[in-house]
C-alpha cells in the first residue's frame, strides 16, 4: 500500500489524458484537420505544445543530472542559442512554410529541387526522429525500475531490462492510442495538460528540496561551483589551437551556446517536422512566430529550474548521506537516477505521484508530437505523394492512423534496444546521447533547406543527396575518436554534440552549391512562386 495513493494520482492523470485525446476524433476526419487542426489552434496552445515537444523525460532527468554533477548553470547557457535561433526561424522559415501552404515541410524541397530531394530528406527525418525519440523514451522508465527495486528489492541487469521494456511499451501504446485517434488536436490539447502537470511538479520539487535542506538555500549556495553560468572554454595551455580544441570538444561553453546551439535549434525548430508542425497549426504566421519566440524565452528559466533541482539534490545528500543511492555494478554513482531515487524515497505520497506524472507527461508529450509528425511526413511524402485527387478523406486519414501505429512500434523497438544498452553501460550520459543523434543528420537537412532558400539556381537532386551523405559521413568521422585514430590521426578531435549540426550544415551547403539547378526546375519553381503570390493578392 506504500504507493497506493501515488498509483491513484497516476491513473487519474492517464485517464484525463486519454479522455482529452480521444475526444478530438470528430475534429480529425480530414487530412488537414488530422495533421494541422485546420490551422485554427490558439497561440497559447501552440506554445504549450512546442514546450512539450522539446522538454522530454531526458530533460526532466538529464538537466538535474547536469546540476548534480557540475553544480553550476553551465548547461543553461545553451538556452542563449535557442532564443537566437527561434528569432531566425520566426522570420525565415515560418513565413516560408505558411506561404507555401505545406503539410509536410519536405514538400518545399520538391518544389525547389525535385522529388528525390524531398523523399531523401523526409526519410532522413523519419529515421533520425525514430532513433532520437526511442532513446528518450527509455528515460521515462527509470523511475519505474527504481520503484520496483524499492518495492521488491534489488534486481539484476536482466530483470532491470525487462522492467524497462514493459514500462516503455505501455507508455508508448497509451500515447499511440490517443495520438492515432485524435490527430494533432489530441497532441496539442494533451500537451497543454502535460505542460501544466510538468510545471506543477517542477515548482513543488524545488520548494520541497529547499525546505528539506538544513540551512535552506544557504546549504545549496555553499556547494555551487564556478563558472556559475558562462564558460569561455579557456584552455590550460596558451595559444589559438588549444582554445579551438577546447571550444569544439566541450559540450557546455558560451561558444557552443551562441554558435553550436543556435544552428542546432535552427534545425530542430526550422526544418524538423516534429516541431514545425506544431507551429503551422496556429491561425496565422504572426501567432506562430509569437508562440515560437516566447517558447525560447521560457526555455531559459525552465531549464535553469531543472538544473537547480540537481544542485539542491547534491546539497541534500551532502547533508544527509544515503548509502542506498543508485549505483552501477562497479560501485559508481548513477547520477541520472538520483532525482528519481529522491522522488521515491523522500517525497510524501500523492505529491510523489504528481512528480512521477510530470516525468510521464514529458515522455508522452514528446512521443505524441513525434508520432503525429512521423505519420504526417511519411504519409504525405510517400503514401499520398501521387494519390488521385478524388481519394476520399477517410482513406487519407486511415493511412495516417496506420502510419502512427507503425511508427509507435518502431520507436518501442529503439527504446528497448536503448534500455538494453544502458542497462549494461550505466555510465552513459543522457543529454549527449539524445541530442547527439540529431546532430548526425539534421545539419545536412538544414544545409539543403538553406541552399534552397538563399539561392535560386544552385542545388539539384543528385547534388543534394550526395552533399547530405558526405555531411553525414563527415560528422560521424569527427564524432568518433577511434575512426580518426584508425586513419593515422594521433590526437583525435572529437566534436561535442552541439557542433555536429554546424559541421554537417556547412559541409552540405558547400557541396550542394557546386551543382546547378536544372532550367526546367528553376522555371517550375518560379511559376509556383507566381501562383502563390497571385493567391495571396
Amino acid at each position: 500500500m506504500k504507493f497506493a495513493v501515488d498509483a491513484i494520482v497516476l491513473l487519474a492523470y492517464f485517464a484525463v489524458i486519454l479522455s482529452i485525446g480521444l475526444a478530438q476524433r470528430k475534429k480529425s476526419q480530414t487530412l488537414e484537420g488530422y495533421t494541422l487542426g485546420e490551422r485554427q489552434m490558439a497561440w497559447w496552445a501552440v506554445l504549450a505544445s512546442i514546450l512539450a515537444a522539446e522538454i522530454s523525460a531526458a530533460t526532466f532527468l538529464g538537466a538535474p543530472e547536469s546540476g548534480f554533477t557540475h553544480r553550476n548553470w553551465a548547461y543553461a547557457q545553451l538556452a542563449i542559442g535557442t532564443i537566437i535561433a527561434r528569432i531566425i526561424v520566426s522570420f525565415l522559415f515560418i513565413p516560408l512554410f505558411y506561404k507555401q501552404g505545406v503539410i509536410s515541410l519536405y514538400e518545399y524541397l520538391e518544389t525547389r529541387f525535385g522529388r528525390a530531394s524531398r523523399r531523401f530528406a523526409s526519410l532522413t527525418f523519419a529515421v533520425t526522429r525514430v532513433l532520437a525519440i526511442g532513446t528518450r523514451l527509455y528515460v521515462a522508465a527509470i523511475v519505474v525500475v527504481l520503484a520496483w527495486e524499492l518495492w521488491h528489492g534489488a534486481v539484476d541487469p536482466k530483470q532491470q531490462f525487462l522492467i524497462f521494456a514493459v514500462a516503455l511499451t505501455i507508455i508508448s501504446l497509451l500515447t499511440a492510442v490517443y495520438t492515432m485517434v485524435g490527430g494533432i488536436r489530441a497532441v496539442i490539447w494533451t500537451d497543454f495538460i502535460q505542460v501544466s502537470v510538468l510545471a506543477a511538479a517542477l515548482v513543488f520539487s524545488i520548494f520541497f528540496l529547499i525546505h528539506k535542506l538544513p540551512d535552506g538555500w544557504a546549504s545549496a549556495n555553499a556547494i555551487i561551483e564556478t563558472p556559475y553560468f558562462f564558460d569561455f572554454a579557456k584552455p590550460v595551455e596558451p595559444g589559438f589551437m588549444p582554445w579551438l580544441r577546447n571550444v569544439l570538444t566541450q559540450d557546455y561553453t558560451l561558444w557552443t551556446a551562441v554558435i553550436g546551439i543556435t544552428v542546432l535549434t535552427m534545425s530542430t525548430h526550422g526544418i524538423d517536422q516534429d516541431t514545425v508542425q506544431r507551429m503551422l497549426t496556429a491561425k496565422n504566421r504572426r501567432q506562430s512566430a509569437f508562440a515560437t519566440i516566447l517558447s525560447g524565452l521560457i526555455d531559459l528559466p525552465l531549464v535553469s529550474a531543472f538544473i537547480l533541482i540537481g544542485i539542491l539534490l547534491f546539497a541534500f545528500y551532502q547533508a544527509y548521506p544515503d548509502p542506498n543511492l543508485p549505483r552501477a555494478m562497479d560501485g559508481t554513482l548513477e547520477t541520472r537516477n538520483v532525482f528519481p531515487h529522491f522522488i521515491l524515497t523522500q517525497m510524501p505520497m500523492g505529491l510523489r505521484g504528481l512528480v512521477v506524472a510530470g516525468i510521464m507527461a514529458t515522455a508522452m508529450g514528446s512521443l505524441s508530437t513525434a508520432l503525429n509528425a512521423l505519420a504526417t511526413s511519411f504519409t504525405r511524402d510517400f503514401l499520398l505523394d501521387q494519390a488521385p485527387e478524388d481519394l476520399p478523406e477517410s482513406r487519407r486519414v486511415r493511412l495516417l492512423r496506420i502510419s502512427t501505429l507503425a511508427f509507435a512500434v518502431a520507436i518501442i523497438l529503439v527504446g528497448v534496444i536503448t534500455a538494453y544498452y544502458i542497462t549494461y553501460h550505466p555510465g552513459t550520459e543522457i543529454i549527449p546521447l539524445v541530442l547527439g543523434i540529431l546532430g548526425f543528420t539534421f545539419g545536412s537537412l538544414l544545409g539543403v533547406f538553406l541552399v534552397g532558400i538563399f539561392t535560386k539556381t544552385r542545388g539539384n537532386d543528385f547534388g543534394n543527396i550526395l552533399a547530405m551523405c558526405i555531411g553525414f559521413a563527415l560528422v560521424i568521422f569527427l564524432s568518433n575518436g577511434k575512426l580518426q585514430s584508425a586513419v593515422g590521426i594521433s590526437n583525435p578531435l572529437v566534436l561535442a554534440f552541439p557542433w555536429r549540426v554546424v559541421f554537417g550544415a556547412v559541409s552540405t551547403i558547400l557541396i550542394a552549391l557546386l551543382f546547378s539547378t536544372p532550367p526546367d526546375r528553376i522555371r517550375a519553381a518560379s511559376e509556383h512562386e507566381a501562383t502563390l503570390a497571385h493567391k495571396t493578392e
